[in-house]
């Protein structure tokens, strides 16, 4: 275990001005605070905040992150407390180590919900002091260097999260190289067998082409020397996970591998980067489509460098990467290779490291996220697919850059721009050409969208979708869509309670009644009336104490389907006036396509010409019954679900209605292809067929058709009884 001076002299080499009095005391605090705790090793629990403050040395980090590193652990598995700490050194590192402590009792029954919010809880604390994100990834990576100490099913979950959360991010905030080691232990635990074969395909294949690798690095040196250009050369081999994802991605054999080496180049100055491509370009031929300027145009977290690849010695394929000294540092450590990150507390600090790296912005960008109320498993989920790294670059019309994860489309370049500008699209002009909007975008793609005022984003673009910023969107445009719809619903309903109440509706005053109905708006309370979730007298009542219902049992039974009928209950208390009759209070009815959330009775459905009536159910909307369909017995003790409604066709738009027909035809060859003729003649469209033996020579042959109306329903039926193959065709209302 690291000793107290050795912790204060690993910081005076990178910083001679280190504060030895603020190190040692928070030194002898956490290693009292934890006392006698151990780790699953059997080692003090003290030696894992110490080692992380020593992989935070190496990154050069300061005095306040080296501390928090010490102390991360203490509040939440010690008896120490946020104020505490803050009294004992300081409101900077008290917000640092409370950004790393996990939410203390968290009762939430799932483990991604837990997950997901203090992933949530972490970066909304990296949002404040990114110093709080490099602190996390040091912790999560001694933590993965001591797994093998941990039971087998952890052990899986906690390599699954690194591998799914943790590297990426690290990836995604410019730190290459702990990237690279998460990813291989992480690797190591998940697929024990794989990263072993492959580990050896290694080694055998580094000291098969060592020399060809060394001729190589002698080659460029002797040729940049020749040309006045300073660089250094190293080769360098794919690490396991590496060549395993590209395996995995592509679909190919480990022999099919064409870039398990490659080559990097380290010169003075950018100007050097070009010169040195230049040498290489003209020593070897150039493989064609594999040159990226990632120096003119930096990934987001902040990598800089020159791609090729090249056709070098024996004819083999050589990758090379040509940057500055300075870009290698970014591309290594990331952030914290920026001189920002000690002042990045504060919002001047904030700013000017936003300025700086790219890699901040994102972070900043991603939280939005937050702002909008998913859940935590939503969060996670958007995070993931924000975490990819792999890039397109796409241009506005105007010359603008965005930048998108491969296999982005239209859509999500839309949303990148702006939530309006996603939720308004309609198409996509690809350079200039009009194309699908669920395209794959490519490197250098001119977008331009076609908008739509009032457009709602259909619910399966959210899984076409490559970012988590537009799958956001589009479930919250969605959810807004439907709760408009609902509201919508209520409202009608609603009014014409008021009607029948003989009261007053008054906006203003149902707002001041809200704290009664338990709901903080008025959409509030008329999309849960809409839902079903409050009853619509119980919205009067809220308005008007004094009123009653008048709940008196009719004296004289009316039948079915006869005016005022609205199916009479044998324990009811409840009479309502004539559903069914389709009066001008009744709600009009449309169809699918219309503003209120409907749905068809799911045996028989409902045509326009059927008397209906409608049934309110929690959660869905309206379901609309034939006023003869003998389900509606189950709902004689809820007269609180019943409604009133009418149709209310849009002539100018067609639109078919779910039927069922039974048809008793003769069991031979070409029967049921010559019924679904005689249907579609009609116009009509099968949904569904079913069979059941009648008898030897009989099939029962039911049809869950579409129809225009009841008019059209009666043709269909007429015209399947005059087939000599039908003897017997009946409607079908469940």
């Amino acid at each position: 275990m690291m000793r107290q001076y050795e912790l204060v002299e690993r910081v005076r080499k990178y910083n001679p001005r280190v504060d030895e009095d603020l190190l040692n005391r928070a030194y002898v605090y956490a290693m009292k605070a934890h006392g006698a705790q151990t780790r699953a090793s059997g080692d003090p629990y003290f030696s894992h905040p110490l080692e992380v403050a020593a992989i935070l040395t190496d990154l050069k980090l300061d005095d306040a992150t080296i501390v928090a590193a010490v102390l991360h652990d203490t509040i939440e598995d010690t008896d120490a407390t946020h104020e505490e700490i803050e009294r004992l050194f300081g409101k900077q590192i008290g917000h640092l180590v409370d950004g790393l402590t996990k939410i203390e009792k968290l009762d939430l029954v799932s483990k991604q919900a837990r997950q997901g919010e203090n992933f949530r809880k972490l970066l909304m604390a990296v949002a404040e002091d990114v110093r709080v994100l490099l602190v996390k990834l040091a912790d999560r990576l001694h933590n993965m260097r001591t797994l093998h100490f941990v039971p087998p099913e952890k052990r899986a979950r906690i390599a699954q999260e690194t591998l799914d959360i943790y590297a990426p991010l690290a990836g995604r905030i410019g730190m290459q190289r702990l990237r690279d080691e998460l990813e291989e232990l992480a690797f190591r635990h998940l697929s024990p067998e794989a990263h072993q074969a492959i580990s050896e395909r290694l080694r055998d294949l580094r000291a098969k082409n060592g020399r060809a690798i060394r001729r190589v690095e002698e080659e460029l040196t002797e040729e940049f020397a020749k040309r006045g250009i300073e660089a250094a050369v190293a080769g360098r081999q794919k690490a396991p996970y590496s060549v395993w994802r590209k395996m995995e991605r592509k679909s190919i054999s480990f022999e099919q591998l064409s870039d398990i080496f490659g080559f990097r180049i380290i010169v003075g100055g950018v100007e050097d980067c070009y010169r040195a491509l230049g040498v290489v370009h003209t020593k070897w031929p150039s493989v064609p489509g594999r040159f990226k300027d990632y120096i003119s145009t930096p990934k987001q977290n902040d990598y800089r460098s020159l791609h090729t690849t090249v056709i070098g010695p024996g004819h083999q394929r050589v990758e090379l990467q040509i940057r500055t000294a300075e870009m290698h540092e970014i591309a290594r450590f990331g952030i914290a290779a920026h001189a920002l990150y000690k002042d990045a507390a504060g919002d001047e600090g904030r700013e000017e490291l936003a300025k700086e790296s790219r890699a901040f912005r994102w972070l900043q960008e991603t939280l939005d996220l937050l702002s909008h109320g998913d859940s935590p498993e939503e969060f996670l989920e958007h995070t993931r697919l924000e975490l990819f790294q792999d890039q397109v670059f796409c241009f506005t019309p105007k010359g603008g850059l965005i930048a998108l994860p491969r296999g982005a489309t239209p859509i999500d370049f839309a949303y990148a721009v702006h939530t309006k500008l996603g939720n308004s699209a309609v198409g996509a002009k690809i350079n200039g050409r009009v194309a699908p909007v669920l395209s794959h975008l490519q490197n250098g793609d001119e977008v331009e969208i076609i908008r739509a005022e009032g457009h709602i984003p259909p619910v399966a673009w959210e899984t076409a979708v490559a970012t988590g910023k537009a799958r956001a969107a589009i479930r919250r445009a969605t959810r807004e869509s439907v709760r408009q719809q609902f509201a919508g619903l209520g409202r009608q309903i609603v009014e014409r309670a008021f009607e029948r109440a003989n009261r007053v509706f008054s906006e203003d005053r149902l707002k001041a009644a809200l704290p009664r109905l338990a709901r903080a708006s008025l959409e509030d309370v008329l999309a849960a009336v809409g839902r079903g979730e409050i009853y619509s007298g119980d919205v009067v009542k809220a308005l008007y104490p004094d009123f009653t219902e008048d709940r008196k049992v009719t004296q004289t039974p009316i039948r079915p389907g006869e005016p005022g009928w609205f199916g009479v209950k044998a324990n009811a208390n409840v009479v309502f006036k004539a559903p069914g009759a389709g009066g001008a209070d009744a709600i009009p009815i449309r169809g699918l396509s219309g503003d209120a959330p409907v749905s068809f009775a799911p045996i028989g459905g409902a045509v326009p010409g059927d008397r209906i009536v409608g049934i309110l159910t929690q959660g869905e909307g309206v379901t609309i019954y034939p006023i003869q369909s003998p389900s509606l017995t189950a709902f004689d003790d809820q007269p609180e679900r019943w409604l009133d409604v009418r149709w209310d066709i849009d002539t100018e738009r067609r639109e078919l209605f779910p039927a069922r027909v039974v048809a008793q035809a003769m069991n031979e060859p070409g029967a049921l292809g010559a019924l679904a003729t005689l249907i579609g003649e009609t116009g009509a469209n099968i949904d569904n067929i079913s069979f059941r033996a009648h008898s030897p020579d009989f099939r029962e042959m039911t049809f869950d058709l579409e129809v225009a109306d009841l008019k059209h329903l009666t043709a269909v039926i007429a015209k399947l009884r005059e087939s000599p193959l039908v003897s017997k065709v009946e409607r079908v209302i469940g």
